[in-house]
Protein backbone atom coordinates (compact mmCIF):
# COMPACT_ATOMS: atom_id res chain seq x y z
CA UNK A 1 0.00 0.00 0.00
CA UNK A 2 1.39 3.58 -1.05
CA UNK A 3 0.38 6.62 0.68
CA UNK A 4 -2.94 6.39 3.18
CA UNK A 5 -5.39 8.77 3.68
CA UNK A 6 -4.81 9.64 6.95
CA UNK A 7 -6.01 13.09 9.03
CA UNK A 8 -2.51 13.73 9.40
CA UNK A 9 -1.58 13.33 5.68
CA UNK A 10 -4.78 15.14 4.39
CA UNK A 11 -5.73 17.83 6.67
CA UNK A 12 -2.84 19.83 6.00
CA UNK A 13 -4.61 19.90 2.36
CA UNK A 14 -7.78 21.09 3.22
CA UNK A 15 -8.63 24.39 2.20
CA UNK A 16 -12.05 25.06 3.09
CA UNK A 17 -14.64 23.35 6.26
CA UNK A 18 -15.76 20.31 4.35
CA UNK A 19 -13.18 17.43 5.94
CA UNK A 20 -13.76 18.92 9.21
CA UNK A 21 -14.34 16.53 11.52
CA UNK A 22 -12.33 14.30 9.00
CA UNK A 23 -13.25 10.85 10.42
CA UNK A 24 -10.60 7.86 9.34
CA UNK A 25 -10.55 4.27 9.33
CA UNK A 26 -8.12 1.66 7.92
CA UNK A 27 -10.83 -0.76 7.73
CA UNK A 28 -14.78 -0.57 7.93
CA UNK A 29 -17.65 -1.91 6.28
CA UNK A 30 -18.64 1.48 4.67
CA UNK A 31 -18.05 4.32 5.23
CA UNK A 32 -21.95 5.73 4.45
CA UNK A 33 -22.19 3.42 7.97
CA UNK A 34 -20.06 6.09 9.74
CA UNK A 35 -22.27 9.16 9.19
CA UNK A 36 -25.49 9.41 10.95
CA UNK A 37 -28.10 12.51 10.86
CA UNK A 38 -26.49 14.15 13.28
CA UNK A 39 -23.09 14.52 12.13
CA UNK A 40 -21.97 17.87 11.39
CA UNK A 41 -22.52 19.21 7.75
CA UNK A 42 -19.04 18.84 5.81
CA UNK A 43 -18.21 15.81 8.19
CA UNK A 44 -16.30 13.41 6.26
CA UNK A 45 -15.67 9.35 6.44
CA UNK A 46 -12.96 8.17 4.73
CA UNK A 47 -11.31 4.02 4.80
CA UNK A 48 -8.81 2.01 3.12
CA UNK A 49 -11.06 -0.64 2.72
CA UNK A 50 -14.54 -0.72 2.45
CA UNK A 51 -15.72 -5.08 3.99
CA UNK A 52 -18.96 -4.29 2.80
CA UNK A 53 -18.86 -1.16 0.33
CA UNK A 54 -22.18 -0.72 -1.65
CA UNK A 55 -23.15 1.66 -4.90
CA UNK A 56 -26.50 2.14 -6.17
CA UNK A 57 -29.18 -0.40 -6.11
CA UNK A 58 -27.40 -2.38 -3.66
CA UNK A 59 -24.42 -3.53 -5.76
CA UNK A 60 -21.02 -4.08 -4.38
CA UNK A 61 -18.28 -1.69 -4.91
CA UNK A 62 -15.38 -3.05 -3.85
CA UNK A 63 -11.24 -2.72 -3.94
CA UNK A 64 -8.06 -3.44 -2.69
CA UNK A 65 -7.14 -1.76 0.66
CA UNK A 66 -4.56 1.43 -0.21
CA UNK A 67 -6.04 2.10 -4.34
CA UNK A 68 -9.21 3.75 -4.06
CA UNK A 69 -11.07 6.80 -2.79
CA UNK A 70 -13.34 5.72 -0.69
CA UNK A 71 -15.34 8.48 1.76
CA UNK A 72 -18.87 9.71 2.48
CA UNK A 73 -19.61 13.33 3.57
CA UNK A 74 -22.31 14.94 5.65
CA UNK A 75 -24.80 17.62 4.63
CA UNK A 76 -27.64 19.39 5.93
CA UNK A 77 -29.91 21.53 3.11
CA UNK A 78 -32.32 23.29 3.77
CA UNK A 79 -35.88 21.76 4.53
CA UNK A 80 -37.60 21.87 0.62
CA UNK A 81 -34.96 21.64 -1.52
CA UNK A 82 -34.73 18.81 -4.01
CA UNK A 83 -31.70 16.40 -2.27
CA UNK A 84 -31.95 14.30 -5.61
CA UNK A 85 -29.45 17.22 -7.15
CA UNK A 86 -26.84 16.61 -4.66
CA UNK A 87 -25.67 13.40 -6.91
CA UNK A 88 -25.47 15.18 -9.97
CA UNK A 89 -23.70 18.30 -7.58
CA UNK A 90 -21.21 15.24 -6.61
CA UNK A 91 -20.64 14.22 -9.67
CA UNK A 92 -19.16 17.93 -10.91
CA UNK A 93 -16.83 18.17 -8.22
CA UNK A 94 -15.68 14.35 -8.84
CA UNK A 95 -14.89 15.01 -13.00
CA UNK A 96 -13.59 18.72 -11.49
CA UNK A 97 -11.25 17.28 -9.01
CA UNK A 98 -9.67 14.35 -11.57
CA UNK A 99 -9.47 16.57 -14.46
CA UNK A 100 -7.40 19.30 -12.05
CA UNK A 101 -5.06 16.54 -10.43
CA UNK A 102 -5.03 13.86 -13.16
CA UNK A 103 -5.24 16.21 -16.18
CA UNK A 104 -7.85 13.77 -17.81
CA UNK A 105 -11.69 15.11 -18.58
CA UNK A 106 -14.34 12.23 -17.09
CA UNK A 107 -17.62 12.85 -18.18
CA UNK A 108 -21.12 12.40 -16.06
CA UNK A 109 -23.29 9.34 -16.80
CA UNK A 110 -26.61 10.25 -15.49
CA UNK A 111 -27.73 9.82 -12.89
CA UNK A 112 -24.53 8.81 -10.69
CA UNK A 113 -21.44 7.54 -12.50
CA UNK A 114 -18.41 9.43 -13.59
CA UNK A 115 -16.70 7.65 -16.79
CA UNK A 116 -13.42 8.12 -18.39
CA UNK A 117 -13.06 6.30 -21.78
CA UNK A 118 -15.95 5.26 -22.00
CA UNK A 119 -15.32 3.17 -18.89
CA UNK A 120 -17.03 3.89 -15.31
CA UNK A 121 -14.22 5.80 -12.95
CA UNK A 122 -16.60 6.56 -10.00
CA UNK A 123 -19.40 6.31 -8.30
CA UNK A 124 -21.87 8.43 -6.18
CA UNK A 125 -24.43 7.20 -3.71
CA UNK A 126 -26.54 9.75 -1.96
CA UNK A 127 -28.55 8.78 1.19
CA UNK A 128 -31.54 10.85 2.97
CA UNK A 129 -31.13 10.30 7.12
CA UNK A 130 -33.43 12.62 8.67
CA UNK A 131 -31.97 16.04 7.57
CA UNK A 132 -29.18 15.42 6.62
CA UNK A 133 -27.77 13.68 3.49
CA UNK A 134 -24.86 11.62 3.08
CA UNK A 135 -23.10 11.46 0.04
CA UNK A 136 -20.90 7.99 -0.59
CA UNK A 137 -18.57 8.93 -3.50
CA UNK A 138 -15.73 6.26 -4.74
CA UNK A 139 -13.04 7.01 -7.19
CA UNK A 140 -10.86 4.20 -8.78
CA UNK A 141 -7.36 5.88 -8.70
CA UNK A 142 -4.42 3.32 -8.50
CA UNK A 143 -6.21 -0.09 -9.21
CA UNK A 144 -4.84 -2.17 -11.84
CA UNK A 145 -6.76 -4.06 -14.56
CA UNK A 146 -6.75 -7.12 -12.62
CA UNK A 147 -7.63 -5.54 -9.80
CA UNK A 148 -11.04 -4.28 -11.13
CA UNK A 149 -14.21 -5.94 -10.78
CA UNK A 150 -14.29 -8.62 -13.78
CA UNK A 151 -18.33 -9.17 -13.47
CA UNK A 152 -19.30 -5.27 -14.00
CA UNK A 153 -22.16 -4.38 -15.95
CA UNK A 154 -19.60 -2.59 -18.30
CA UNK A 155 -16.10 -2.66 -18.40
CA UNK A 156 -14.57 0.01 -15.16
CA UNK A 157 -11.38 1.85 -15.02
CA UNK A 158 -9.08 3.06 -13.00
CA UNK A 159 -6.76 6.37 -13.46
CA UNK A 160 -4.12 3.91 -13.30
CA UNK A 161 -5.65 2.12 -16.12
CA UNK A 162 -6.13 4.93 -18.44
CA UNK A 163 -2.86 7.21 -17.87
CA UNK A 164 -0.53 3.87 -17.12
CA UNK A 165 0.94 6.15 -13.51
CA UNK A 166 -0.13 6.10 -10.07
CA UNK A 167 -1.79 8.98 -8.61
CA UNK A 168 -1.49 10.33 -4.78
CA UNK A 169 -4.76 10.02 -3.41
CA UNK A 170 -4.89 12.60 -0.93
CA UNK A 171 -4.51 15.83 -3.13
CA UNK A 172 -7.48 14.21 -4.89
CA UNK A 173 -9.60 13.67 -2.30
CA UNK A 174 -8.83 17.38 -1.00
CA UNK A 175 -9.53 19.04 -4.18
CA UNK A 176 -12.74 16.81 -4.16
CA UNK A 177 -14.03 18.40 -0.74
CA UNK A 178 -13.04 21.65 -1.84
CA UNK A 179 -14.67 21.25 -5.02
CA UNK A 180 -17.66 19.74 -3.26
CA UNK A 181 -17.89 22.88 -0.88
CA UNK A 182 -17.54 25.29 -3.66
CA UNK A 183 -20.41 23.67 -5.76
CA UNK A 184 -22.79 22.91 -2.80
CA UNK A 185 -22.64 26.46 -1.64
CA UNK A 186 -23.37 27.69 -4.80
CA UNK A 187 -26.26 25.57 -5.19
CA UNK A 188 -27.67 26.19 -1.99
CA UNK A 189 -27.77 29.89 -3.72
CA UNK A 190 -28.68 29.39 -7.05
CA UNK A 191 -30.08 25.53 -7.34
CA UNK A 192 -29.01 23.48 -10.16
CA UNK A 193 -28.90 26.41 -12.56
CA UNK A 194 -25.29 26.85 -10.95
CA UNK A 195 -23.79 23.56 -11.97
CA UNK A 196 -25.79 24.22 -15.80
CA UNK A 197 -22.92 24.77 -17.91
CA UNK A 198 -20.62 22.18 -16.30
CA UNK A 199 -23.67 19.22 -16.77
CA UNK A 200 -24.23 20.35 -20.38
CA UNK A 201 -20.44 19.97 -21.23
CA UNK A 202 -19.96 16.88 -19.27
CA UNK A 203 -23.34 15.04 -20.16
CA UNK A 204 -21.63 11.64 -21.77
CA UNK A 205 -25.84 11.00 -22.68
CA UNK A 206 -26.53 13.61 -24.66
CA UNK A 207 -27.11 12.69 -28.03
CA UNK A 208 -26.93 9.29 -27.66
CA UNK A 209 -29.80 6.58 -27.81
CA UNK A 210 -30.40 5.17 -24.30
CA UNK A 211 -33.16 2.84 -22.54
CA UNK A 212 -34.84 4.08 -19.33
CA UNK A 213 -36.95 1.85 -17.52
CA UNK A 214 -38.60 0.12 -20.99
CA UNK A 215 -38.81 3.52 -22.82
CA UNK A 216 -36.25 3.94 -25.66
CA UNK A 217 -35.20 7.22 -27.15
CA UNK A 218 -32.44 10.14 -27.73
CA UNK A 219 -30.87 11.61 -24.49
CA UNK A 220 -31.23 15.68 -25.44
CA UNK A 221 -29.63 16.78 -22.12
CA UNK A 222 -30.33 17.58 -17.83
CA UNK A 223 -32.84 19.60 -17.08
CA UNK A 224 -32.51 22.35 -14.29
CA UNK A 225 -34.34 19.90 -11.78
CA UNK A 226 -31.70 17.46 -12.63
CA UNK A 227 -33.49 14.93 -14.48
CA UNK A 228 -32.49 13.18 -17.58
CA UNK A 229 -34.66 14.62 -20.66
CA UNK A 230 -35.44 12.26 -23.93
CA UNK A 231 -36.44 12.62 -27.53
CA UNK A 232 -39.01 9.66 -27.91
CA UNK A 233 -40.26 9.85 -31.26
CA UNK A 234 -40.78 13.56 -31.17
CA UNK A 235 -41.98 14.26 -27.88
CA UNK A 236 -40.01 15.44 -24.77
CA UNK A 237 -40.39 13.72 -21.71
CA UNK A 238 -38.28 13.89 -18.77
CA UNK A 239 -37.34 11.08 -16.24
CA UNK A 240 -36.41 11.92 -12.54
CA UNK A 241 -34.94 8.33 -12.06
CA UNK A 242 -33.72 4.81 -13.76
CA UNK A 243 -31.52 2.69 -14.72
CA UNK A 244 -30.09 3.86 -18.00
CA UNK A 245 -28.33 1.66 -20.95
CA UNK A 246 -26.93 3.11 -23.86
Amino acid sequence: MHETLESETVEPLLRGRFGRPYLYARRCQSTQLELDEHAPEGAVAVCELQTAGRGRLGRHWEAPEGTAIHCSVALRPPPGRRVAELTLLAAVAVTEAIEAVARVVPLIKWPNDVLLDARKLAGILGELRGGTVVLGIGINVNQTQQQLPADARRPPASLRTITRREHDRAPLLAALLFGLEQRYDAWLEHGLDALHHELEQRDFLRGREVRVDGVTGRASGIDSLGRLELDVDGERRVVESGEVSY
